[in-house]
């Protein structure tokens, strides 16, 4: 077993998947390393995810005192020689989220991969659900063990409000970030654009997953094809007047949440954890699921309503420094590393 020192030192054994995990575990690292804690990734090919007996299973650095994965790791890369702290970023197994599968990859998240999230929970030291819906859902869908809820955080010094300010006669600008998939409500964005008229346009990252439904897209819907990295992203919500997130389902909503920290109103649809991310009427307005004349009236409140956009815009930025910057993030975890480096001592 690596020697403990006082300070922990954090492994990530990883599949590389193209997502926002990705991100997270990048980030992570980034943050950690700024605060003087050693830690690296070692990066396992995609097919370690569906066919892990292909890959050959990774050594764990001598320097490291914890490991740090994804719930959806298989356990075969999981080291049964140091402290496993174990992250939920997902509520795939919830009930609501069933209606935006196909029947593969329903059969693959529960006959795959919860089974392989329940072997992880049981061999965690610690775990940590990004909400509390993704830990509810978990409780009730995978295993109810102890978990500990993380708000994914935001760069908030990066993620800022910029200059835009709305102008009279100009359109009312909403963005839409996220993939192209019915999960994200994307199917609702053309209706209520149609609804809204000339006097909004919407922004969206759409791409060639996009293209078979533009012939029903209102001409007051622009494709930015897809956001490459933080910057992209930055310059699209400081141009941008709200974030239009009619999203059914999300384990955490970074996007809301980085919209937030830039100074925009959201509006949101209720369920999920958008509710945790956005509060009705102070940092956002939160619509019921599905109800397009609902977000239409949303949005010409705030576009017309100066004041009340004013204080959600203020309001938003003010709780996504409190509550979701990195580093309440990174002060989370370090404490979480302490005590898991803390309790493996003291069982040996």
């Amino acid at each position: 077993m690596p020697t403990n020192t006082a300070a922990p030192a954090i492994w990530f054994p990883t599949v590389r998947t193209g997502t926002g995990t990705d991100v997270f575990t990048q980030r992570l690292v980034a943050d950690l390393r700024k605060r003087g804690v050693r830690a690296e990734i070692t990066w396992l090919p995609l097919r370690a995810e569906y066919a892990p007996w292909t890959v050959p299973i990774p050594q764990p650095p001598a320097w490291a005192t914890v490991a740090h994965v994804n719930t959806w790791l298989h356990t075969r890369f999981i080291p049964r020689g140091l402290p496993v702290v174990a992250t939920i970023h997902h509520a795939v197994h919830h009930p609501d989220a069933s209606a935006y599968k196909g029947p593969l990859r329903a059969a693959y998240h529960r006959w795959w991969i919860a089974p392989n999230e329940r072997r992880v929970l049981r061999r965690a030291h610690r775990v940590v659900a990004v909400s509390q819906f993704v830990a509810n859902s978990a409780r009730h869908r995978l295993l109810d063990v102890p978990m500990q809820v993380i708000y994914n955080g935001v760069d908030t010094d990066r993620f800022s409000p910029g200059t835009r300010q709305h102008q009279l006669g100009k359109p009312f600008k909403l963005l839409f970030v996220g993939s192209w998939m019915a999960r994200k409500g994307v199917d609702l964005l053309a209706p209520i654009l149609r609804q809204l008229g000339d006097g909004f346009v919407l922004h969206y990252t759409g791409g060639p997953a996009a293209e078979k439904d533009k012939a029903q897209m209102p001409p007051n819907m622009i494709d930015m094809g897809r956001l490459e990295g933080d910057a992209a992203v930055v310059a699209a919500m400081q141009s941008a007047d709200a974030l239009l997130f009619p999203s059914r389902s999300e384990g955490h909503p970074l996007v809301a949440v980085e919209a937030m920290a830039c100074g925009l109103p959201i509006i949101g649809m209720h369920g999920s954890s958008v509710s945790e991310a956005v509060t009705d009427d102070q940092t956002g307005l939160l619509c019921p699921q599905n109800d397009v004349a609902a977000f239409v009236t949303a949005t010409r409140s705030l576009a017309t309503d100066h004041v009340r956009y004013a204080r959600l815009a203020q309001t938003a930025r003010l709780q996504a420094v409190e509550q979701f910057s990195e580093t309440t993030m990174i002060d989370a975890y370090l404490h979480l590393y302490h005590c898991t480096t803390a309790s493996a001592k003291g069982a040996l």
